[in-house]
């Protein structure tokens, strides 16, 4: 880790020419307006750690929409405000750059979101979660680079420990009981003994917390590169068992996510791709409470229902030489995510094979003439039109037809009453 009471020379060589040049600038204008400006939190932590970090929160002890407006005159940027919370954002060429102003804290109640009011630089650091991330740097010309560091933030950095800054950390908070697991498991540190005990005694906290804040958190560690660290974390103590009882993450899991990685690669699985294994084994009332608590957006709730719902179903997978049509029957209705899940859960050969014939071919085929085709062919308007062209989707499918012309003819020959044949019927 670098050691210094001025970052200056760090921010020149680990953060891009154009991010520079902007602090630079606004460091100035700062000074001329007799405003505190300070580079703050995670960005701190990882230029210490010599890590990449292009997330940049400015705190302005003043008017930060204020004096954001006045950078993006100077720059002709895009910027967007929220008088609220006196926050701004804005655009820096293909960077963006969050302005707050400084501000103090105070919790009504235990989960509660704080009431704020303006405050100093102090303030404002001490109302952050751990004391890695209460660090600034202050970005005024005539200053610029220097640490400022009142929770120790440095020496905890050196030893690898997350710190929460005072006793009622949790209690204010619970979610940072899942942030800590996060950085935890990201940095490759250690809770802080203290820590460790307060998080252990303030698990029952978690309740005050609403569902989709706990679903935000959650979010961000599947978002981590290795998720299946921080899940483990969080099975061996209890905070993965507040989401669902039944939630576990055990060496099944973790091998599951490693293969999910390996067949999205290059890039990584989606969020709900993992949330999907993470809930594939619960059973169909245990995954209705998790989606129904963590209040899940409606694709994503019916994507776990499906997961669990096809692996119910998965011996229908297991019947050889299946025609594509009949494929095509078994795996339409279930949505691409849940159907990506099975194909990482499954180690059944042929559901592997039919899983990915649908995924990769079979769902983009369809005949080429629709329904107002078949109208002026002389079918009759009605239920036979959609008979038809589900019969024509399957002749498609099955390789009976290849051209427009051939379904042409085909819906020529077709019998008047010719019914409908469910294409898995034989599976």
């Amino acid at each position: 880790m670098k050691s210094a009471d001025n970052l200056a020379v760090q921010i020149a060589e680990q953060l891009p020419r154009e991010l520079v040049g902007f602090l630079k600038l606004a460091g100035e204008a700062a000074q001329r307006k007799g405003l505190g400006l300070y580079l703050v939190g995670g960005v701190v932590r990882d230029l210490l750690l010599g890590r990449c970090n292009l997330d940049l929160d400015l705190v302005v002890e003043g008017d930060a929409i204020g004096f954001a407006r006045e950078l993006a005159a100077l720059k002709q940027a895009k910027i967007t405000t929220h008088s609220r919370f006196g926050t701004a954002k804005m655009a820096c060429g293909q960077y963006t750059v969050d302005f707050a102003t400084a501000r103090r804290e105070a919790y009504a109640k235990p989960g509660a979101l704080p009431a704020v009011s303006p405050g100093s630089i102090k303030d404002d650091l001490y109302r952050r979660d751990f004391t890695i991330n209460a660090m600034a740097v202050v970005l005024d010309a005539g200053a610029y680079g220097k640490v400022l560091d009142p929770f120790d933030g440095r020496a905890d950095l050196e030893c690898g420990l997350i710190r929460v800054l005072h006793d009622k950390s949790f209690v204010d908070d619970a979610t940072r009981i899942w942030r800590a697991l996060r950085y935890e498991q990201r940095l490759g540190f250690h809770l802080e003994p203290g820590t460790l005990r307060l998080l252990r005694r303030n698990l029952p906290m978690l309740a005050t917390i609403s569902g989709e804040r706990i679903r935000h958190e959650l979010e961000l560690a599947l978002k981590e590169e290795l998720p299946e660290k921080m899940l483990r974390r969080a099975d061996k103590l209890g905070v993965l068992g507040r989401l669902h009882p039944s939630l576990r993450c055990d060496g099944w899991l973790a091998a599951k996510f490693r293969k999910a990685r390996k067949l999205s690669s290059p890039a990584l699985p989606s969020v709900g791709l993992y949330l999907c294994l993470l809930a594939s084994r619960l059973s169909g009332d245990d995954v209705a409470q998790l989606i129904a608590y963590l209040r899940l957006p409606k694709v994503t709730a019916q994507a776990l229902r499906d997961t669990c719902s096809l692996m119910t179903r998965g011996g229908l997978l297991t019947v050889p030489h299946l025609r594509p049509s009949q494929v095509y029957f078994l795996l339409h209705s279930y949505s691409a995510l849940a159907l990506q899940a099975n194909l990482v859960i499954t180690e059944a050969t042929l559901a592997k094979k039919y899983i990915k014939l649908y995924l990769d071919k079979l769902r983009y085929i369809h005949p080429v003439l629709n329904g107002d085709d078949l109208i002026s062919m002389g079918v009759s308007r009605g239920p036979r039109i959609k008979e038809l062209l589900a019969l024509l989707r399957d002749a498609r499918l099955d390789g009976e037809v290849k051209s427009r012309k051939d379904e042409e003819e085909w819906v020529r020959s077709s019998p008047p009453d010719r019914p409908p044949s469910p294409a898995g019927g034989s599976a």
